[in-house]
C-alpha cells in the first residue's frame, strides 16, 4: 500500500512530468491539471484496508471487470496521460509528443488512448455518458463502479444537473463524481463569472449523497472521503473538494492567468526544482 507520504512523492513526480509535457507541447493547460493530480492518483494509486479504490489493469485496457475514470473536465487531459503512462497503459515517450499532430495523446482525452473509455472535453458532457456508462453496468448487474471528474466551472452546465437528476433518480449507487473545486476558470474566479456556490447543498437537493473534502490535496481526507462514496448505497455520491489552481507551483496557485498556458522556459526553471525540493526523503 501506498501511504500518503509516498502518495504525495507520486504526485509531485506526476506533476514535474505533466508540466514537462505541456512546455514541451508549448500549449496546454497547466492550473486545472495541477490541482486535479492529487485525484487521479488518489484513485489510481490509493488503496485502503479492503483493497484499491479501483480495479484496473494496464495490460487490459478494456478489462470487463475494471472500474472507470471519465475525465469530464477533459481540459486537464496532461495529469491523466502522466497517470497512465506511469502505470504502463502506454510508453512514457508518448508524454513528449503532446498534442503533435498525428500523436496519440491530444489536447483533450479520446477512447482510442489505452485507459480512456470515454471522449472528454465539451463540458458536461463527460459527466452524461459517465452516467449512462454507470447505468448500463447496473442494468447488467455488474458491480464496476464509474469515477466522474469534474471542474467546478463545468458546474455552469445545464447538462451536469440533468445528469444530477437522472442519476438520483435512477438510484445510480456505482457513479462517484467528483469536483475539482479550484473556484477559477479561464475567465477569472467562479463566483464572478458564473456563480456555482453551494455546490454541496445543490448535490443534495437533487438526492446525492455528498461529502466535502475541505483539503483536496490531503490523501488521508481523499481516500477516507472515496471510501465513503463506494460503500454508499442507494445513491450516487459526490465528493466536492477544495482544491488550489496550480497547485505545486507558487507563483501560478490561485491565478486565472495559468489556466491555459505552458509555463515559460524561465518559469520551469523555477518550478521544477521547487518542486523536487518537496519531495519527501527524495523517494518518489
Amino acid at each position: 500500500m501506498y501511504d500518503a507520504d509516498q502518495l504525495h512523492n507520486k504526485a509531485t513526480t506526476l506533476r514535474i512530468r505533466t508540466l514537462e509535457a505541456i512546455h514541451k507541447a508549448k500549449s496546454g493547460h497547466t492550473g486545472g491539471s495541477l490541482s486535479v493530480m492529487d485525484i487521479l492518483v488518489a484513485l489510481y494509486y490509493g488503496e485502503l484496508p479492503a483493497g484499491p479504490i479501483m480495479k484496473y489493469d494496464p495490460k487490459k485496457p478494456g478489462w470487463e471487470d475494471q472500474d472507470y475514470v471519465v475525465l469530464s473536465k477533459g481540459h486537464a487531459a496532461p495529469a491523466l496521460y502522466a497517470v497512465l503512462a506511469d502505470l504502463g497503459f502506454f510508453d512514457k515517450s508518448e508524454l513528449h509528443y503532446l498534442r503533435q499532430v498525428n500523436a496519440m495523446l491530444q489536447g483533450h482525452p479520446v477512447h482510442k488512448i489505452p485507459g480512456i473509455t470515454v471522449t472528454t472535453g465539451s463540458l458536461g458532457q463527460g459527466f452524461a455518458a459517465a452516467h449512462g456508462l454507470a447505468l448500463s453496468l447496473k442494468l447488467d448487474k455488474k458491480k464496476n463502479r464509474v469515477f466522474a471528474i469534474l471542474g467546478d466551472g463545468e458546474l455552469q452546465e445545464g447538462i451536469v444537473w440533468e445528469t444530477a437528476m437522472a442519476a438520483a433518480h435512477y438510484h445510480s449507487d456505482n457513479l462517484t463524481a467528483i469536483i475539482d473545486n479550484n473556484q477559477l476558470q479561464i475567465d477569472g474566479f467562479t463566483r464572478s463569472v458564473m456563480n456555482v456556490e453551494p455546490i454541496v447543498e445543490k448535490f443534495e437537493s437533487f438526492g446525492w449523497h455528498v461529502i466535502k473534502v475541505r483539503n483536496g490535496h490531503d490523501f488521508d481526507a481523499l481516500l477516507h472521503a472515496l471510501e465513503k462514496a463506494i460503500v454508499t448505497t442507494r445513491r450516487p455520491t459526490c465528493v466536492v473538494c477544495n482544491t488550489v489552481k496550480g497547485k505545486g507551483v507558487t507563483f501560478a496557485e490561485k491565478k486565472a492567468g495559468y489556466h491555459g498556458v505552458p509555463l515559460s522556459e524561465q518559469e520551469m526553471k523555477e518550478a521544477i526544482p521547487a518542486l523536487e525540493r518537496t519531495l519527501i526523503n527524495n523517494d518518489s
